[in-house]
């Protein structure tokens, strides 16, 4: 069987690939579906804004206005700061399976690269941010 070769993500088109059908597996996931559909009203403009985010990471193209930080934080404290690390670890599974279904490369790489670095970041701000009595989530 032969194997053809994938290409790397190239611009805003295979930006918008991945991301519409990384967040179409989200929604279904048992653990972040639930979290995400209860946040986010307007898929639609939330997904513009992600692949905003990614062309603006990966391709350097300068669109994204954000504070992913305080979003998350905001996510964290209306689900009564009970998003683990399990969430981001189930994150991060998906993406880079899904950059690993569609594409290979430096910017297939470095998409996972960022992904880690970024989920990482946002879980410790998050954790940061809880109340005192929250830091240690009950078992």
């Amino acid at each position: 069987m032969k194997v053809i070769p994938k290409n790397d993500i190239r611009n805003r088109d295979d930006v918008a690939i991945l991301v519409s059908i990384f967040y179409k597996k989200i929604r279904k996931e048992e653990h972040l579906g639930p979290i995400f559909n209860h946040m986010i009203k307007d898929w639609d403009k939330h997904l513009d804004r992600l692949i905003d985010f990614w062309e603006t990471n990966l391709l350097f193209v300068p669109k994204f206005k954000g504070n992913p930080i305080e979003v998350h934080k905001q996510v964290d404290r209306t689900f009564n700061h009970s998003i683990t690390n399990v969430h981001f670890g189930i994150w991060l599974q998906l993406w880079i399976a899904t950059i690993d279904d569609l594409f290979e490369g430096e910017l297939a790489t470095l998409a996972k690269n960022r992904a880690r670095k970024m989920s990482t970041t946002l879980f410790v701000k998050m954790f940061q941010d809880r109340p005192s009595h929250k830091m240690i989530p009950n078992k």
